[in-house]
């Protein structure tokens, strides 16, 4: 077995942006996986999303049409047990979502894979190779998979850069493969999630506050200061705890997975599990009055001092 199969996801439509990501993290382990990298689209539709995922190094996009309009987490699983043993690729990679959840750690048990979840890095040294948050993100494990063939791993949406697609046309083949009868789930309709007008994931400058604020009657004051500073204003978890600001603001493992160009964290000390979720930011700039603090370990900038001291000159600057 060798080469590399990534399944790409598609929602109503749609291609998720973690499609994107999957393509290039399997581009950067295309060589040392010794063979191609096949794009597998699983849709009702699937020849509309070729363009968009001809990236330059892919070998080739599987199309599997789907009986049914919708995700199928029985259907899924069946395609993907075939694809794997019609192709026979030594590394599959598949987001960590709702959707992949629903299947791929079953495809990895029923076909006795090598497997990971929410893996945040992948690489190959003789083999393939992740890391990913251990012991609830409190350490960072690294691991590898001895005698395993094949390896299914799936990955943290938002810790990849996404491919750049759409240049240069690539092959697609249809694969046919009997799914008919295979779903088991009925469809009832979608419900939207409730719109908060807020995506700290898409905000390309974040201010973001931590339990150093102290008091809840605190936060329109930061949220003001992010806004004339053009920025969203994100938090980490204490005050999501707390009740303090809506769940869609949190930045973590628990939360969302953001990468601003600015990430201007106030009296956030820097637990492991906010880390994961912010560090590929391209500048952080951390303010905290302890040295120590882990912020600073990731932090291209920093400070010690006291936030409601910076805030106070960050205000007098914009006055």
């Amino acid at each position: 077995m060798s080469g590399v199969l990534v399944v790409v996801e598609t929602r109503r439509g749609e291609l998720r942006e973690v499609s994107l990501e999957l393509v290039r993290a399997a581009l950067g382990v295309k060589d040392s996986c010794g063979g191609r990298v096949l794009v597998a689209v699983l849709d009702h539709d699937p020849e509309r999303f070729v363009r968009a995922l001809s990236a330059e190094g892919v070998d080739e996009i599987l199309l599997v049409y789907t009986p049914t309009e919708h995700f199928e987490a029985h259907v899924s699983q069946k395609a993907l047990e075939e694809l794997i043993d019609a192709e026979r690729p030594g590394l599959v990679v598949l987001g960590h979502t709702i959707n992949s959840l629903g299947f791929a750690p079953a495809v990895a048990a029923r076909l006795g894979l090598g497997f990971a979840s929410d893996v945040s890095s992948l690489w190959s040294a003789g083999g393939p190779m992740v890391s990913r948050g251990a012991y609830g993100d409190k350490l960072v494990a690294e691991l590898e998979f001895p005698g395993k063939d094949c390896t299914l791993v799936m990955l943290r949406a938002g810790t990849f850069e996404p491919a750049a697609a759409g240049a240069q046309p690539v092959r697609a083949r249809t694969v046919e493969l009997a799914l008919d009868g295979v779903a088991a789930t009925e469809h009832v309709g979608f419900e939207e999630v409730q719109d908060t007008g807020v995506d700290i994931t898409k905000a390309p400058f974040l201010v973001s506050i931590g339990r150093g604020v102290e008091d809840k009657d605190e936060i329109p004051r930061f949220e003001a200061l992010a806004e004339r500073l053009g920025g969203t204003l994100s938090v980490s978890r204490p005050l999501v705890d707390a009740g303090w600001v809506p769940s869609a603001r949190q930045v973590g493992q628990s939360g969302k997975t953001v990468k601003p160009r600015v990430y201007l964290a106030l009296g956030i000390s820097g637990a492991v599990q906010h880390l994961a979720g912010m560090r590929t930011a391209e500048t952080i700039i951390a303010v905290n009055t302890d040295p120590e603090a882990p912020i600073f370990g990731v932090a291209h900038y920093g400070a010690v001092a006291d936030l409601f001291e910076v805030t106070d000159e960050l205000e007098r600057a914009l006055d």
